[in-house]
């Protein structure tokens, strides 16, 4: 009896584990782009020439943004906060 119901056990886990199988979730659905060959290698090649393709497994390439200010300008900003930070209680982050 014992041997009888494992195994009816073990047949309906197997069961119900087929019936969940049958259909993908999220529901696969086909790719339809909306660029062409040509789009597609003009990105490319631009994006080679600005050095934004990663050789390797390197993470993705991010530019810095340029600085529109002096060093002398920066180095008094950093005074100015330094200067605030001794001043104010609150010093969060």
């Amino acid at each position: 009896m014992n041997i009888k119901n494992i195994t009816l056990a073990a047949s309906l886990l197997i069961a119900a584990g087929a019936a969940m199988a049958e259909t993908p979730y999220p529901p696969e659905t086909p790719f339809v782009s909306t660029q062409t060959r040509a789009d597609v290698k003009a990105e490319l090649q631009r994006a080679r020439a600005n050095g934004e393709i990663a050789v390797r497994n390197e993470y993705p390439i991010v530019r810095q943004a340029d600085s529109r200010l002096s060093r002398q300008e920066v180095q008094s900003q950093v005074q100015q906060a330094s200067s605030a930070k001794d001043q104010n209680l609150y010093n969060g982050a």
